[in-house]
C-alpha cells in the first residue's frame, strides 16, 4: 500500500487507462473486434495510434541519454527515417492491408501469413517474434519503471510490475479499441506536457533566441546530423528497418493499418503519423538536447528528461509530466 501512497499523481491515470479499457470492453463482441476494432477504426485515431505505438517511456530514458551525450543526431536517424518510412508506407502498404481484411477476412498479420503461405510458416514467425517481444516489452516496462523510480521513489521491480499490470488489463479486456484510445488520452497528455517543457526551458535559457542558440553552446557535434556511431550508414540502414517495422513488420502497427476502414483511410493515417514524427520530436528533443546546459556533468544521462522535469516545472505539473513519460504501448 505504500506504493500507492506516494503515487498520487499516478493513480487517477492508471484508474483512467483501465477504465477506458473496461468501456472499450463494451465494443467487443469477437475476435475481429478485439483485433481490428471491426474495420472501423476512423484514419485520424488510427494514425494518432500508430504514432504514439512508436513512442514508449523509453523514449523519455534511452533517447534521453542519446539526446543528452550526442544531440541532434538522434531526431535525424530516429524521427526523419521513421518518417520517410510512413512516407514509403503512404505508397506501398498501409493502403493494402485494410484490402486483405476485407478480401481474405484477416485479422492480424500471422493469419495473413497462414493463409497466403502455411500454418508451419506462421507458427516459425509466431514464436520467433514472441520470443523478440519479451526483451522488446522488458525494455519498455523497465524503462517506465527507471521513471516511477526517480518521480515517486517507487522501487524499480514494482514499478515494473504496476506499469505491466496496468497494461496487461486494459489490453486484455479491450484490446485494440482500448489500445487507440489510451493513446489518443496520452497523446493529449503529451501534447500539453511536451509543449510546457519546452516553454519551460525556453524560459530558463534565456527567450525564444535560445531555440537556435544552445547549439554555440554545446559540443560542436551536437549541431551535427551524424556523429559518433551515427553515421550515414546508420541512417540508411535505420531508414530500411524502420520501413519495414512501421508498415507491417511490428504487428502492433500493421494493426492500426487493418483496422481502417478503407485503403485511402489507412493512407491518411500513415501520413497523419509521419507528420506527427517530423514535427513532435522537436518539441520533445528540445529540452533533452539543451539539457547539458541545465544539467551539466549528469553521472546518469538516462534520467535527464525525469530531471528536467523536476527542475522546470512547478511541481504542479508534475503530475502531467510524469505519466506522459510511463506510457507503455500494446505489444
Amino acid at each position: 500500500m505504500y506504493v500507492f501512497r506516494r503515487l498520487a499523481r499516478f493513480r487517477a491515470y492508471f484508474v483512467v487507462m483501465i477504465g477506458i479499457g473496461w468501456w472499450a470492453k463494451s465494443r467487443v463482441k469477437n475476435a475481429a473486434d478485439f483485433f481490428t476494432a471491426g474495420g472501423k477504426m476512423p484514419w485520424w485515431l488510427a494514425g494518432i495510434s500508430h504514432h504514439m505505438s512508436g513512442y514508449s517511456a523509453a523514449v523519455f530514458v534511452a533517447y534521453a541519454a542519446i539526446a543528452y551525450t550526442t544531440g541532434f543526431a538522434l531526431y535525424v536517424w530516429w524521427a526523419l527515417t521513421i518518417t520517410i518510412a510512413c512516407l514509403v508506407g503512404a505508397v506501398f502498404f498501409a493502403p493494402r492491408w485494410p484490402r486483405l481484411r476485407q478480401r481474405l477476412g484477416i485479422i492480424s498479420p500471422l493469419e495473413y501469413l497462414a493463409t497466403r503461405y502455411n500454418l508451419p510458416a506462421q507458427q516459425v514467425l509466431a514464436w520467433s517474434g514472441a520470443a523478440l517481444k519479451v526483451f522488446d516489452v522488458a525494455a519498455k516496462w523497465a524503462a517506465s519503471a527507471i521513471l516511477l523510480n526517480v518521480f515517486a521513489g517507487v522501487p524499480i521491480a514494482v514499478g515494473i510490475l504496476i506499469v505491466g499490470g496496468v497494461t496487461l488489463i486494459y489490453s486484455t479486456i479491450g484490446g485494440l479499441w482500448a489500445d487507440a484510445l489510451t493513446d489518443m488520452g496520452q497523446f493529449i497528455i503529451q501534447s500539453v506536457a511536451g509543449i510546457a517543457m519546452l516553454i519551460f526551458a525556453v524560459a530558463k535559457l534565456g527567450g525564444v533566441s535560445s531555440i537556435a542558440g544552445i547549439w554555440s553552446r554545446l559540443p560542436a557535434s551536437h549541431s551535427q546530423p551524424f556523429a559518433g556511431d551515427y553515421t550515414i550508414g546508420f541512417f540508411l540502414a535505420y531508414c530500411l528497418i524502420s520501413t519495414i517495422s512501421y508498415n507491417g513488420g511490428t504487428w502492433n502497427l500493421a494493426q492500426r493499418f487493418i483496422a481502417a476502414p478503407s485503403g485511402s483511410a489507412a493512407r491518411k493515417s500513415v501520413l497523419l503519423s509521419g507528420a506527427l514524427y517530423l514535427v513532435w520530436p522537436l518539441v520533445l528533443f528540445f529540452p533533452m538536447w539543451a539539457a547539458p546546459l541545465i544539467l551539466p556533468n549528469l553521472t546518469h544521462p538516462d534520467q535527464a528528461y525525469a530531471l528536467l522535469t523536476q527542475q522546470l516545472l512547478p511541481a504542479a505539473w508534475w503530475g502531467w509530466s510524469s505519466p506522459e513519460c510511463s506510457h507503455t504501448p500494446w505489444p
